[in-house]
């Protein structure tokens, strides 16, 4: 299974967060939920979290 990967880093924000979270794609999408809700002010709706699961990027692995 491909690990997933979401990283503050390709979001523009004022706050310039560097998180990357990685692991499995739901696990991913509720922990980068929690953050951009806790930290960044977003609201936990459906349209965040299809935001985030939009940005997910598969994790590269070193040859």
């Amino acid at each position: 299974m491909t690990r997933k990967v979401a990283d503050c880093r390709n979001t523009p924000s004022v706050m310039n967060c560097t998180l990357t979270i990685s692991g499995e794609e739901e696990e991913v999408v509720l922990a980068a939920t929690e953050h951009a809700v806790s930290v960044h002010g977003h609201e936990d709706t459906p349209e965040l979290r299809a935001e985030v699961r939009a940005s997910l990027e598969d994790e590269k692995v070193p040859a």
